[in-house]
């Protein structure tokens, strides 16, 4: 019986390599499956997490241009609010000039002799609040211009700002 044992022994001695040669292969390809698996869900796992600070530095970007956009808005009717109340005191004060002016015109004119001193004066009159109309007008256009143009400034800057940050391209 031992040379039966010996000679199944030697016969099962090569199947019993086969099996832990296929046992190793397969354990060596399940690890090199394992190890690739790993790699490709750690590059997975950074590539999200670049594109999730990505897209919370660009969120970040816009609540900030938001933020600066109502500022410059808000700096932009400030200056506007303020030129405008400056120019309505000129109207209102040119108004009030007119209104002083003719009403010294009427008196003089009341106390006028003749017909010739009241066409005189009246002329004369007519001359000044026309000069002095040409000269309030061209001021208060000067006026509205340049408030205008200083209210526009703090919207341009930001114009700028905003396309120049929402054209960069977001870096992952």
């Amino acid at each position: 019986m031992t040379s039966k044992t010996q000679s199944s022994a030697k016969a099962s001695k090569p199947i019993e390599d086969a099996v832990a040669a296929g046992k190793e292969t397969i354990e060596q390809a399940m690890k090199a499956s394992t190890e690739g698996y790993e790699q490709a869900i750690a590059m997975g796992k950074e590539h999200v997490a670049n594109a999730s600070n990505a897209m919370f530095r660009s969120y970040d970007d816009i609540a900030t241009l938001n933020k600066q956009n109502v500022e410059a808005a808000m700096k932009a009717g400030n200056i506007w609010a303020k030129g405008y109340e400056n120019l309505g005191k000129a109207y209102f004060s040119y108004a009030q000039d007119a209104a002083e002016r003719g009403t010294e015109a009427a008196k003089a004119m009341m106390t006028a002799k003749t017909m010739q001193d009241v066409i005189d004066l009246q002329t004369d009159f007519a001359k000044q609040r026309f000069d002095h109309l040409v000269a309030e007008g061209t001021k208060m256009s000067e006026m509205s211009v340049k408030v205008a143009t200083e209210a526009m400034e703090p919207l341009q800057k930001q114009f700028d700002t905003t396309v120049s940050t929402l054209t960069k391209p977001i870096a992952l």
